[in-house]
Formats: C-alpha cells, structure tokens, sequence
C-alpha cells in the first residue's frame, strides 16, 4: 500500500509494510512512553530534593542532566538512523532507556545523587534517538498541509502519557514516602532518606519491563523504513542546498530551545510552587494530583489544536495560544492562592500546541533538507536544560517571581509564530 508523503520525505510504503495509519498508530505508543517517563520526573525532583536535601538549584539539575543528553545525543541519533534504519534505530533507542531505567535500582540502593544522574541521562540518550525518528516521520508521511494538525493530533498521545506519568508517580513514589506525605518543610532523619530513596525502585522496574516489551514488538512490526536509494538520493540533493535559506528553521530552533525552558520550568517546580502554605498548601503526594491537571490539560489542547488547524493557519493558532500562556503566567506571579495556582495549571492548556507547532513550522518547506533539519530542531529540546536557570531564580528572587522568566519565554514564541516562522518567499510577498 502506497501512502502519500510530504515533500522531499522519502518515505515509502511497500507491499509488505504495513499501512500507513496502522504506522502512526504503533509510533503513537512511543510518543505516550517517552512523554510518561519525561514526567515521571516531576515527580522525582520533589522527592529528591527532599532525599538528598537539595537546593532549588541542585534540583533542577536534575532535569538539566536529562536535556543535555538531547545536545549530545540528536546528531549521533541521526547518523544512527542513517546507518540503520529507522526501525532498529527505534528498537535500540528502547534498549537504551529500559538500560537507564534499572540503573536507577542501583542508584536508590547507594543512594547516589550523581548516579542517578548518569542513569537519567542514559534515559534521555534513548528518548533523543526516538524523537528525531519519529517527529519528522509523522510531519511528512502525509500531506503537506496537514503535517502541524497530524503532529499535534499524535503528541496528543504523548501529552496522555505526561498526564497519566503523575498518578503513577505520585502513587508509587511520593504516596510511598515519608518526605511524599508530610508538610513542605518537613526535614528528613537519615533513616527516612534511605527509605525514601528506594520507593523510585519499583517504578522504574515497571517502566523497564515495559519498555523492553515494547522494542520487542517494534522490531517485531513491518514498520516502513527509508530505502537506501532514497538517502542516496536525497544525500546528492542536500550538498546543492542550504539550511540557511530558511528563516523560519533558523528562527525555529531558539523557539524550540526557549519554549523547553518554559514547559519544563513550569512542569518540575509546580509541586513546589503548588505546596507553598501561601499557594495551596498541600503536600507534594496531593500536589502531583493537581499536575495531572497541568498535563491534562496539554492533551487536552493538543486534541483541540489539532483540529482547530485544519480551519485556521497554524502560525495564527500559536499566538494565540502564546498570549493567553503569558497572560496567565503574569497572574501567578502576581497574585496568591488558588487563584495562582490555578493560573499555573492552566498554561498546559496553551503550552499544548507549542512544540509541534514550531516544529513543522521550522521544517516547512525543507524538502530534501527535512530530516537533517529534524536533527537541529530535536537538539534545540536541550533548552531544558537550562531549567536550571529557573531554579537558581528561584533560590535568589524567591519562586514565584521566578516564573516571569516563563512569561519572557513565551513572548519570544508569540514573535516566532507572527513573523519568525514565515517561508523566505512570504517575506518578500
């Protein structure tokens, strides 16, 4: 069965691969993994921040280990998936996460906050090599005009897995700890840290066991797979080609970089933000119920997005989008309660649409330049690591006049959408 492709993506369904919808619906799994354990996290850096008795700053460390490895990681996945094919590159990519998920058994055993370092990043290897698979797959294996709404109605399925990732992690982590269940400023005996520290074990174990089940049935599955013929091809075709003749890619990738900042800032210090006396004052296993809402709400505006986009031209749909996110982003940090904490939930509903926007925004027009722009673009998601920036605003300005750094953040993603992300022939029309 032959299925349409976008231009210049050099993807080819044959007889014996399977059907380009049945396609979608196998990647859909891996969106919902990789954006389940990504979450995870949040839940993780309350807990260890209470284990290890971190600063805000060595918190959000944390996450900046996990998003560094999508700097080091996306160009060798590329060449990975040129050397392989896409498939095992899927599988292998697999291997490596459950790889780092049962390193963080040994990790909880030590404890070891560096190891558990190594361990995330190890993770985050694997989850890098996927995401440069599988986005610009799903952006150009239809048409053209459809690949933003196509996108986002597939990160949908990722934003159902950061929704479900704080239920478990809150239920098998923080529900199971003391530093979980008790007041916000609660200080751990060395006893309750040890104890604490080894709840992450059987989660991680889960996630393990799932992942490798998965790779098996990946490999497993007829998923279509870039001909050789084609990459040599397109190979011939890019050394005549420039990326630099695309704005809306070079302006793309700080997009995608300074939206990390604000998704991830937003995601790992809302427990700690929601838990303040002031805020919510709920404890950090009631709190991971309330961002449950956050990522809710992401699926939820993905699904709306995605179909709001076959009407409305994408760019115009992102601004708005970014407006709205800046406007409830001012309202909590200038007001209290649950008015504030209200306000924070609310911005994953308009974080939703972000990424995937900007990314097929970005590689629009790319033609035979699209995968190698997917390598940049999925590099630019190492802007989470300077989440850590977040925190250090945090520890100096006090938390919540550190989320005007988010509201700065998407100011640069409202200009993207109006003039950044415009084609180099729209500029001079």
């Amino acid at each position: 069965m032959a299925a349409a492709g976008g231009e210049g993506s050099g993807f080819k369904l044959n007889d014996t691969a399977m059907p380009y919808r049945q396609a979608l619906a196998l990647l859909a799994t891996l969106f919902f993994m990789w954006g389940f354990i990504t979450v995870i996290n949040n839940t993780l850096l309350p807990h260890l921040r209470s284990v290890f008795d971190l600063s805000y700053t060595q918190a959000t460390l944390i996450e900046s280990a996990w998003f560094i490895a999508y700097f080091f990681a996306s160009i060798p996945s590329a060449k990975l998936i040129e050397r392989v094919g896409y498939r095992p590159a899927l599988v292998i990519g697999l291997g490596i996460m459950a790889v780092g998920a049962l390193l963080m058994i040994p990790a909880a055993r030590i404890p070891s906050y560096p190891f558990t370092l190594v361990a995330l990043f190890i993770i985050a290897s694997g989850i890098t090599l996927l995401q440069v698979a599988a986005n610009p797959y799903v952006a150009v294996i239809g048409p053209p005009e459809t690949s933003s709404s196509r996108l986002n109605l597939v990160q949908a399925f990722n934003s159902m897995g950061t929704t479900f990732a704080p239920l478990f992690g809150g239920w098998l982590i923080l529900s199971r700890s003391t530093g979980g269940t008790s007041g916000a400023d609660r200080v751990l005996t060395d006893a309750e840290r040890l104890a604490d520290a080894r709840s992450v074990e059987l989660p991680y174990l889960i996630v393990a066991v799932v992942l490798i089940l998965l790779a098996f049935v990946i490999y497993r599955s007829r998923l279509p797979d870039l001909s050789r013929s084609d990459l040599a091809l397109e190979a011939a075709e890019r050394k005549q080609l420039s990326l630099w003749n695309h704005p809306n890619l070079i302006w793309g990738i700080p997009a995608i970089f300074i939206y990390l900042i604000a998704e991830i800032g937003v995601a790992n210090l809302f427990i700690n933000f929601v838990s303040q006396p002031e805020i919510g004052n709920l404890t950090h296993a009631e709190a991971s119920n309330y961002l449950f809402l956050l990522w809710g709400g992401m699926m939820v505006g993905r699904f709306i997005g995605s179909f709001l986009m076959r009407a409305i031209e994408p760019g115009h749909v992102l601004a708005a989008a970014a407006a709205l996110a800046c406007a409830v982003m001012l309202v909590t940090v200038f007001s209290t309660g649950k008015t504030a904490m209200w306000a924070l939930i609310s911005v994953g509903l308009f974080h939703s649409i972000m990424f995937p926007t900007i990314f097929t925004l970005g590689i629009r027009g790319l033609g035979p330049l699209t995968e190698e722009a997917s390598g940049l673009l999925v590099m630019a998601i190492a802007g989470g690591a300077l989440v850590v920036v977040h925190g250090w605003l945090a520890d100096r300005y006090g938390l919540q006049p550190s989320f005007l750094l988010t509201a700065a953040c998407e100011v640069y993603v409202f200009w993207y959408a109006l003039w950044g992300s415009r084609l180099k022939s729209e500029r001079k029309a």
